[in-house]
């Protein structure tokens, strides 16, 4: 147990000085142009500038907060505090969150017809919904909808996140939740690595003591994860 939260440690560190210095090295050449130029930038070029130093800003938001989510799992037991919460609830919040960030993004949310109560820390299981659903928003290269939709079974309810788009590369699906660099996003900006998000949402759904898994399907991927209905 202690290798494996070692290496998990490593790995995280890896994938946050990756997804820390490339947006930073983007807003630092983004004032720099603006410094430097001055009045030859026409407002088109301003604009696009600030714009690119913004979406890089929310992106560096995304990262604290997802380290952050780490500090709330307890060290020696590698266990959360959990109370029951409602699924609905939890969900609603975990969109309101992404729309803050990603107001364009296109999901469609079903919950089970059922009132369904499950023991977590919401804060947690919404920052594991809003990785897996950014994740799914940059990087599936589609307009289609993303679908997000919980199944109550008898001892789990599960979680899934749906997209049509390219899919995952069949040699990444194996290490996608590692924290390695391998996981970054080959878009032609450079950045927008997924690895710190998919290693942190690892290490929140086992703390959880559920299980997380990433597939392919016909058109496209799908993550889903598993939550205990009881406490153990």
């Amino acid at each position: 147990a202690e290798a494996e939260k070692e290496k998990m440690r490593g790995n995280l560190l890896r994938a946050v000085s990756h997804d820390i210095r490339t947006p930073l090295t983007a807003i630092v050449g983004g004032i720099d142009a603006i410094l430097e130029n001055g009045e030859k930038l026409s407002p088109e070029t301003r604009t696009s500038l600030l714009e690119n130093m913004r979406d890089e800003s929310n992106w560096l938001i995304g990262v604290v907060e997802n380290l952050l989510s780490v500090t709330r799992i307890n060290n020696e037991t590698a266990k959360v505090t959990k109370t029951s919460e409602p699924v609905e609830e939890v969900l609603s919040e975990a969109m309101i969150r992404l729309k803050k960030r990603l107001p364009d993004a296109n999901i469609h949310v079903r919950v089970p017809e059922e009132f369904l109560m499950v023991p977590m820390d919401a804060v947690l299981i919404e920052q594991v919904l809003i990785n897996l659903l950014e994740n799914a928003v940059v990087h599936a290269e589609s307009t289609e909808p993303i679908e997000c939709y919980v199944e109550s079974l008898s001892d789990y309810a599960v979680f899934h996140v749906r997209d049509y788009g390219v899919g995952i590369p069949p040699e990444k699906l194996a290490t996608i939740f590692d924290g390695s660099s391998s996981t970054t996003s080959t878009s032609p900006d450079g950045r927008k690595g997924m690895g710190i998000g998919l290693s942190i949402c690892k290490t929140i759904i086992l703390a959880h003591g559920g299980e997380i898994k990433a597939i392919n399907h016909t058109h496209g991927a799908e993550f889903y994860f598993t939550l205990p209905k009881e406490d153990k």
